[in-house]
């Protein structure tokens, strides 16, 4: 029997082989990419699921119409080889790459990115948040097989930076799959992209193992697969590093960057990017209700003992990232000030304090357990307790989904999907996003009227204007505990070819147009 080299690589990461060959050598052997994370991929379907895993999953089984690449982050195409705005900057027409396939071959239309849109639209979750507002279902037409055109709502000054997030999906296969809830139980564990991979097996809590499609239509890479290997500790996916056995060692805190300082084979990257650690409060539920308590926590929390153990990093200043347009680096935030905490706690409905609050970590993340030492230290010093619970990051999203299920502090960190503080500003504080984890329930109707006039702005000036605005009145509210902003510390094996760091989706990169040596 003659297998063809899909098939053959299929046998090859069977079962039997895997626990028969090491890992290394099956990489050396057949060009699989090893990817370590500490993130489980709780969902499929691009419509539906967020977080840094299932994106990486979307950005190579999936394709947009725009990607971003670089630093500073650019749009470059996708499956748009070409698109041209109207002067007014309410339409938008994109040109369809002629080349662009789905992985069971047949070719990706506009009626295919028309279903995308309004599938996305209709679910109202996932990424549908990015153009809420922007877009409906009627917005996105098809001029021809190979153009769409994309006529706003409303001016939408970030609309090419939220399209790398907005996949497109096979409408055929999708259609064949609707049962009675529009194929979310269908694309929960399968895949309908014209991505460069497809999934051959999933192994939660273990493994996910892409293939490449045959005949796959991008250019570049000679990747034939790739695991994401789910590495709980950061100090065992060190040693796989150093030991060749992961290529890409995606979680890695400030010990292991220091430990890895000139070992052979090993490249590390640390870069500046926008994905910022908070400690949110559970402000529609519970003790934290109280604005007065909210407060002297955010007093009484030693910043600077956070800042020490996530070196080197910045505190944040408030909600929006140092850096980003828009965010006022002169804005009067918490710092630890006892005197000031023991007062607003006084001012409070807690006044004697003798409770206990809750709070979450990423199981394996030890620089978020240690914070969470910080903020037990914090509250003792006001007569709290707290209960500190480690959590895998698909119980972490189904806890967020209700005020009377998460837990009184829910810590963080968010990633920017695009370079906008649009991105900060919706996602985490705009209270249609109260159930998802970026924000499980923060509300506040003057904040949410900030957010919409400064995303339909039309200078920036009046942008700038409306961000400031934002930020005093996130911070008056005392939502967050408002963290850290560190350098994103990973690292690869020194045969990896082609790889260049974004700081928009720096832990979901594109493995299709890299290269084993």
């Amino acid at each position: 029997m003659t297998l063809t080299k899909r098939q053959l690589l299929k046998s090859l990461l069977g079962g039997v082989a895997l626990t028969v060959l090491p890992l290394s050598a099956m990489a050396q052997a057949r060009k699989i990419m090893v990817v370590a994370s500490t993130v489980d991929i709780p969902n499929f379907d691009p419509h539906v699921a967020t977080g840094y895993a299932p994106q990486w999953l979307f950005r190579n089984v999936y394709d947009p119409l725009v990607r971003v690449t670089g630093t500073p982050p650019v749009a470059t195409p996708g499956l748009a080889a070409s698109w041209e705005m109207s002067e007014d900057g309410m339409t938008y027409t994109f040109h369809l790459d002629p080349t662009a396939r789905f992985t069971d071959g047949s070719a990706v239309t506009a009626a295919d990115v028309v279903y995308s849109f309004q599938r996305l639209l209709r679910l109202g979750t996932g990424p549908a948040w990015m153009v809420a507002g922007i877009l409906d279902g009627d917005s996105v037409v098809a001029t021809d097989d190979a153009t769409v055109t994309m006529n706003l709502l409303k001016p939408f000054a970030p609309l090419l930076s939220v399209l790398p997030w907005m996949f497109i999906v096979n409408a055929a296969v999708v259609e064949a799959n609707l049962g009675t809830d529009d194929a979310q139980a269908y694309l929960l564990q399968n895949i309908a992209g014209s991505g460069a991979f497809t999934i051959n097996r999933a192994l939660p809590g273990e493994l996910y193992e892409l293939l490449r499609v045959e005949n796959d239509w991008h250019q570049g890479g000679n990747i034939d697969a790739v695991f994401w290997r789910i590495v709980r500790e950061a100090a065992t996916t060190r040693m796989l590093l150093q030991r060749g056995e992961v290529h890409f060692a995606l979680d890695l805190f400030t010990e292991d960057m220091e430990a890895l300082e000139g070992v052979p084979g090993v490249v590390r990257i640390m870069e500046p990017d926008y994905r910022s650690f908070s400690i949110k409060m559970n402000t529609a539920h519970g003790p934290l209700m109280d604005k007065n308590l909210r407060k002297a926590i955010s007093y009484a929390f030693n910043y600077q003992s956070m800042l020490d153990a996530a070196q080197p990093a910045a505190l944040m200043v408030g909600p929006l990232p140092p850096g980003m347009f828009g965010a006022n680096p002169d804005l009067e935030v918490y710092r630890q000030d006892m005197d000031k905490a023991r007062e607003y706690l006084a001012a409070s409905d807690y006044a004697d304090g003798g409770f206990t609050l809750s709070i979450h970590y990423a199981a394996g993340y030890e620089q978020q357990r240690r914070w969470c030492l910080i903020l037990l230290e914090a509250l003792a010093t006001l007569n709290i307790q707290l209960d500190i619970r480690p959590m895998v990051w698909p119980d972490v999203v189904a806890m967020a989904r209700s005020p009377e299920t998460v837990t009184d502090f829910f810590s963080i960190f968010q990633s920017s999907n695009y370079a906008d503080p649009d991105n900060t500003a919706y996602a985490a504080y705009h209270s249609s996003r109260n159930g998802q984890w970026q924000n499980p329930t923060y509300s506040n109707p003057e904040v949410d009227r900030l957010i919409e006039e400064a995303r339909a702005a039309t200078t920036p000036e009046a942008r700038a204007e409306l961000y400031g605005q934002f930020q005093e009145v996130v911070v008056e509210d005392a939502p967050d505990i408002f963290g850290v902003l560190e350098l994103r510390k990973f690292a690869m094996r020194d045969n990896v070819q082609g790889y260049e760091f974004c700081p928009v989706g720096a832990t979901s990169p594109e493995i299709w147009p890299l290269s084993l040596a």
